[in-house]
């Protein structure tokens, strides 16, 4: 309670949670602006029809644009093109050298913002296209039918301009906000959806007139699985390895510094929600590139047939490819926020060492070989539990509102304590402050 009574009586930290509830505001108020093209009621009988189908990959879209699939908006890719894109330049830092020496400089990484955010633009209109012609095909062709060439160039500019929107107040509630404002988006857009989600599976669940007994078993034992799964995140993103930190005493002057017994904490899921988002990203691109199953060249249809068939929710080869994704991106993610030589020379040049560890190489390689123990228990965790539902949903034949919702209460839990640690963070920082 107290520490509640401290965030409410800071008034930094208000300003801060009123602007960035404030921009979600504008957030869900721009993601109901619909794309020029199709008209309503063409739009409401086909995503009637899309979303009601247990093997579409609607719903997932649906989740992580906060809705704008379902509505047609200008918020129809969401995030996913910025987030591709961050990919991409995170990875030039890794393969390149110069990248990666622009990326420790804080001026040139500005520079390769400004690189992510040119290389979002294109891949709008990539990823537009293979949308917009994904639901397309998907009605038969019926549902953009009358669209001439200059119909479809508007609609991928306002795609494009619903996307660089998104990426602009991102990066405003991260720069003036709290946490990280990608994050924060899509927390915002999720929590905003999982109600209708959960509100379908209820009426589905008393609609059926089927209530019996074993399906209040079974759904029972859904919610236990649900809050057991919650317990599980919290456990995972809170988990931490404390390696102690001793700092040699110094003489400057006439004072001694120094001297003191501290520890380092290393994360078991250092990377928080970004594997999950850069997974769902990556796993939205089989069925994006499905417009290529209407291809006249054949070998491209078969292998745009075969994707798109492979990798179906409903089926293993998804939910392997997700877990794989899901551990690798833990490790990828990881290394980028973490990097043990940074931090052996950080401690070298501040006098600190780790006990019974020399300072510089061999700091480096201890620090570099217990992250990769701790992330490989953290990665195998996040992995299971992202995958679960999805598993879930395929041997017990579970309704799709299962494995999204799955999704969702993975982000959202995870985001929901970032956003806590940050309050947390704001907090003790402006204590210090105020004592010194």
């Amino acid at each position: 309670m107290n520490y509640w009574i401290k965030v409410v009586k800071n008034k930094d930290l208000i300003k801060k949670i009123l602007f960035v509830l404030f921009v979600l505001v504008i957030f869900r108020v721009f993601s109901h602006i619909p794309i020029p093209g199709p008209s309503t009621a063409d739009l409401k009988n086909f995503f009637n029809q899309a979303f009601s189908s247990k093997n579409s990959l609607f719903p997932l879209f649906d989740l992580f644009s906060g809705g704008g699939t379902s509505r047609f908006s200008v918020a129809l890719m969401g995030l996913g093109p910025y987030i591709t894109a961050s990919i991409m330049i995170q990875l030039l830092t890794i393969v390149f050298p110069k990248f990666e020496e622009m990326n420790k400089d804080s001026e040139d990484r500005k520079k390769l913002n400004r690189y992510m955010r040119y290389l979002t633009v294109p891949l709008c209109f990539v990823e537009g296209f293979g949308m917009i012609t994904l639901l397309n095909n998907v009605s038969n062709k019926t549902l953009l039918a009358h669209i001439n060439i200059f119909g479809w160039f508007i609609m991928l500019l306002s795609i494009t301009a619903g996307t660089l929107f998104l990426m602009w107040i991102g990066e405003l509630v991260t720069e003036k906000g709290l946490g990280n404002g990608i994050s924060i988006i899509i927390f915002a857009g999720i929590i905003a959806r999982l109600p209708q989600y959960v509100g379908n599976a209820i009426s589905n669940i008393f609609s059926s007139g089927n209530f019996d007994t074993p399906s209040a078993i079974k759904y029972g034992g859904i919610s236990i699985l649900a809050l057991i799964m919650v317990a599980a995140i919290v456990f995972i993103t809170e988990a931490k390895r404390k390696v102690p930190i001793s700092y040699a005493k110094r003489m400057r002057g006439t004072k001694l510094y120094g001297g003191i017994d501290t520890h380092l904490p290393l994360r078991l899921n250092m990377a928080g929600v970004i594997p999950i988002i850069f997974a769902g990203a990556f796993m939205n691109i089989p069925q994006v590139i499905g417009f290529l199953s209407n291809a006249k060249t054949v070998w491209i249809k078969n292998a745009a047939d075969f994707i798109k068939t492979t990798f179906a929710t409903t089926t293993i080869s998804y939910a392997v490819m997700y877990f794989i994704l899901i551990f690798g991106f833990t490790f990828f993610s990881t290394f980028l926020y973490f990097k043990p030589k940074d931090v052996a020379e950080n401690l070298q040049k501040q006098g600190g060492f780790i006990p019974g560890i020399r300072p510089g190489t061999q700091t480096e390689k201890y620090l570099s070989f217990l992250i990769m123990r701790v992330t490989l228990w953290g990665a195998i965790f996040l992995s299971i539990i992202a995958v679960f539902p999805f598993v879930m949903r395929i041997f017990f034949a579970a309704d799709q509102n299962v494995a999204i919702g799955g999704t969702g209460i993975l982000i959202v839990v995870a985001v929901a304590i970032e956003i806590v640690n940050q309050l947390k963070a704001q907090i003790i920082t402006r204590s210090y402050e105020e004592i010194v």
